[in-house]
């Protein structure tokens, strides 16, 4: 589920290479991809006959069998279950807009079966969780010498135990899903070394193929081009993250406050701040800008009084000893200008 945006050259993204024989000279043809603009509207519309046409075992959730694996399963509204509620009258939505092009914005559908009653999820945070990822796509087939349109699936990735991802190297449509929900309350440690975790969040997402791999689906993966996406997670762990070690959580270096950590880009290098270790270019890194603390809080303790542009980064609690410990940044501001020195070109 990398996302595309770091893992592929530029040209990759612009335009995916199609090598075909051609019979005349052997050469290369080159496909651009399709506008996305224009791809968005039947992708967002075979997403929504899907959602009308399938309903996910919602009566096991209500109540769970004994043996009960908490996984969404899904399944067509047709014959003995032909009175199912429809997903389309049970998921939310979303607007989220393209990474690539100005001006489209997807209506990301998201299943939320349980919310989750640990740590909210932040789009830049490394999280812990169990998934499958099924391909979707449409097809006419001849039932009764008139045509009907299906919408077969295909799995191309699960995981056997829970994996840990860093959210901002996911695709958009997950990473968008991911932040409405919460992880785990906590886990118990199973004699054979597994982990059973407590209160975990549970859901699914139907993403257009914009809000996924587009054009350019990793090599062997078994997805194809264009191909919408559906995505059915639980949510353990959520650990908070700062990709480029400038001692700024990078949920901090959204600084428009979008939940888009591309567009955050304070000295326009290219490098969006939560992956540039010198925010405003000025040669002195960024960690040197800013003034980090830690306090230790014995149980009962009270907060500590901040300093001026001191902000709480996170806090951390020993479950055995009930001890927190609470790292600070303070964000300096040597010329008294109004802007934090790790943003001031001005100032080194």
């Amino acid at each position: 589920m990398n996302r595309n945006v770091f893992l592929l050259p530029l040209v990759a993204i612009l335009f995916t290479l199609v090598f075909s024989c051609d019979t005349e000279d052997d050469g290369v043809i080159i496909v651009p991809p399709r506008e996305r603009d224009e791809e968005v509207i039947p992708a967002t519309l075979m997403i929504e006959n899907y959602l009308e046409t399938h309903f996910y075992n919602y009566e096991q959730f209500a109540n769970p069998p004994a043996d009960f694996n908490y996984q969404i399963v899904f399944d067509t509204i047709a014959g003995d279950n032909s009175n199912k509620t429809p997903l389309i009258d049970q998921v939310s939505f979303k607007n989220v807009d393209d990474i690539f092009q100005d001006g489209v914005v997807y209506k990301l559908y998201y299943l939320k079966v349980r919310q989750g009653e640990g740590d909210p999820i932040n789009f830049s945070d490394k999280t812990t969780l169990n998934y499958v990822g099924t391909s979707l796509r449409e097809k006419e087939i001849l039932v009764n010498d008139v045509y009907e349109t299906v919408y077969p699936t295909e799995t191309f990735d699960s995981s056997v135990s829970p994996i840990s991802f860093d959210l901002t190297r996911v695709v958009k449509g997950f990473q968008a899903t991911l932040i409405e929900f919460n992880g785990a309350t906590g886990f118990t440690e199973n004699p054979d070394g597994t982990l059973t975790f407590d209160d975990f969040g549970i859901g699914a997402v139907f993403m257009q193929s914009g809000l996924g791999y587009y054009n350019t689906p990793p090599v062997g993966s078994g997805i194809e081009f264009y191909d919408q996406l559906i995505f059915t997670f639980q949510t353990y762990a959520v650990e908070k993250t700062d990709q480029d070690l400038d001692t700024i959580l990078s949920e901090f270096e959204d600084l428009n406050g979008n939940g888009n950590e591309l567009d955050d880009d304070t000295d326009n290098d290219g490098f969006p701040n939560f992956n540039d270790p010198d925010d405003d270019g000025d040669g002195k890194l960024t960690r040197f800008e800013v003034e980090a603390n830690q306090y230790t809080l014995n149980p009962g303790d009270a907060d500590p009084e901040l300093a001026e542009n001191e902000v709480e980064m996170q806090r951390k609690t020993n479950l055995e000893t009930g001890v927190v410990t609470l790292y600070t940044v303070v964000f300096t501001d040597a010329n008294n200008d109004g802007i934090a020195d790790y943003l001031d070109e001005n100032t080194y």
